[in-house]
C-alpha cells in the first residue's frame, strides 16, 4: 500500500456501554452517516453499517463497555468493535448461525438471536477476531473499497 493509500479519509470512535438498550444503534447510525458524508459507495455503507449495528450490538449484549470504530483511507473501511466483556469460549461456534449465548433477558427484548457475527462475516470482505476468555474481543471488520460486491449500488 502506497503512502497516499494509507493516509486516511476519516477516523472516528465511539464508546459504547454494556447493557445500554436505549442507546444501542447510535454508533452504527453515526458512522453510517458519517461513511455517506465521506463519499464512500453506496453499496459499501450499506454493508459496513450493518456490520456496525451487529458488532456494536454484541458490545451491548454481552459486554460491559467497549467502543465502536470506523477508519476510511483511499482503499479500505476498517470497522472495529473491541470490548470488556466474556471474551468467546469458541469462536468457530459463536459464527454458527443461529447459536447464541444471549440470556433469556436479552432473547425477550428481541435480541440474541445468533446472527450478528454470520452476517459480519457475510457482509466484510475480511473479518479477525482475538479474544481472551473473562478479559473482551476484539472485532476487526474490513472493507476493499473497489470490491465487486458494491458495483451494483
Amino acid at each position: 500500500m502506497s503512502d497516499d493509500d494509507a493516509e486516511l479519509e476519516l477516523a472516528l470512535r465511539f464508546p459504547i456501554l454494556g447493557g445500554a438498550f436505549l442507546m444501542a444503534g447510535r454508533a452504527s447510525v453515526l458512522i453510517k452517516r458519517a461513511l455517506e458524508e465521506a463519499g464512500v459507495e453506496a453499496g459499501l455503507v450499506r454493508r459496513a453499517a450493518l456490520c456496525a449495528y451487529e458488532a456494536e450490538m454484541n458490545v451491548v449484549i454481552y459486554a460491559r463497555s467497549g467502543s465502536l470504530s470506523v477508519e476510511v483511507n483511499r482503499r479500505q473501511v476498517r470497522i472495529v468493535a473491541q470490548d470488556r466483556g466474556p471474551g468467546i469460549a469458541d469462536v468457530d461456534l459463536a459464527f454458527t448461525p443461529g447459536y447464541s449465548t444471549a440470556s433469556a433477558k436479552v432473547r425477550e427484548l428481541g435480541f440474541g438471536a445468533g446472527m450478528g457475527l454470520p452476517n459480519i462475516r457475510t457482509h466484510a470482505d475480511q473479518v479477525a477476531v482475538e479474544t481472551v476468555p473473562g478479559q473482551g474481543t476484539r472485532l476487526v471488520i474490513s472493507f476493499e473499497r473497489t470490491s465487486k460486491r458494491d458495483d451494483s449500488s
